[in-house]
């Protein structure tokens, strides 16, 4: 059986990157909230 997580850096910031929360309200929403909770890092 193959492993399930085969990490690829461009994947990773072109899913869950800054850019690509800013683009959407939601995304948005993310960011905001863990900037309110003080988080170290906001996105990946």
């Amino acid at each position: 059986m193959s492993k399930t997580y085969k990490p690829k850096k461009r994947k990773r910031f072109k899913t869950h990157g800054f850019l690509v929360r800013k683009k959407t309200t939601g995304g948005r929403r993310v960011v905001k909230k863990r900037r309110n909770k003080k988080r170290a890092k906001l996105t990946v």
